[in-house]
């Protein structure tokens, strides 16, 4: 079963960290990559809200709002799919990602049509 792991965090403390700090969190996305790589098909990292756009449609128009939907203490900044036989074996690969140590990892069963 497809399951999306979705990486939750604070964008503010992540922008203050330092040099080595970021480098340090690369370097064990990059090992979780490695580690989980034939589970791994798709993902990317998201750019900070600041640079989202809400959509709605009310009566037929199209309403744009700059920034996410709702303000929250942690924001979404990424995302894998993973393969996972179960929610168990999706719960252990969502704790093995590095953003499960000081923000949340939601893991979603991706549905399937037909």
């Amino acid at each position: 079963m497809q399951y999306a792991l979705l990486i939750y965090g604070d964008e503010v403390a992540d922008s203050q960290a330092s040099q080595q700090e970021q480098e340090a969190v690369y370097a064990a996305y990059n090992a979780f990559g490695e580690q989980y790589k034939s589970q791994i098909t798709g993902g990317e990292a998201l750019l900070p809200t600041s640079s989202a756009t809400t959509v709605r449609v009310r009566d037929g128009k199209t309403l744009t709002t700059d920034g996410p939907f709702a303000e929250t203490k942690e924001q979404l900044g990424g995302f894998y799919l993973v393969d996972a036989k179960d929610l168990d074996e999706a719960i252990q690969i969502a704790a093995s990602i590095p953003g499960a140590r000081n923000g949340s990892i939601e893991v979603r069963p991706v549905m399937v049509f037909g």
